[in-house]
């Protein structure tokens, strides 16, 4: 994306090649997987978060953080709050939900891209829409049903 600074990878934690961790993950800062998690994955608010699920990563479960890279597998929603990468080995098999999408050819997405958009301001909304008042309905007689074709 223009002006957005590309991932460097320097990951503060690691789950490994061989790893398998079976539970729900939560981390701070930077994490890189390269094994498997089965469970959900997901960076803290307090601070921006990084996710890189390396070409042998996979995780089966939730995964959420401030931005995404996906180059391995993930089998349930992701929800990048920021950045979503999608390298061209990814497979996802879940919704994914972004705020700004990189997908390289070749990524493969089973759900629905959903992009987060920022809704405006309330204020602006109700100035710059008029709505009439709702009028009400006239009264009708129920009519009997006729099988005359005309």
């Amino acid at each position: 994306m223009l002006g957005k600074k590309k991932y460097q990878p320097s990951a503060h934690s690691t789950i490994g090649t061989g790893v398998r961790i079976n539970g729900d993950c939560v981390f701070e800062g930077d994490l890189h997987i390269d094994g498997t998690v089965a469970g959900s994955v997901t960076g803290q608010d307090a601070q921006p978060t990084v996710l890189v699920i390396g070409e042998t990563g996979k995780v089966e479960g939730a995964v959420t953080a401030d931005h995404v890279v996906i180059a391995g597998s993930v089998i349930g929603p992701v929800l990048a709050r920021d950045l979503l990468e999608l390298r061209a080995q990814a497979h996802v098999c879940g919704d994914v939900r972004y705020k700004a999408l990189e997908m390289q050819r070749g990524a493969e997405v089973a759900g629905q891209l959903q992009p987060q958009l920022t809704p405006p301001p309330l204020a602006l909304t109700l100035n710059e829409v008029k709505v009439a008042p709702p009028q009400p309905e006239p009264a009708s007689e129920p009519t009997e049903p006729t099988l005359d074709p005309e």
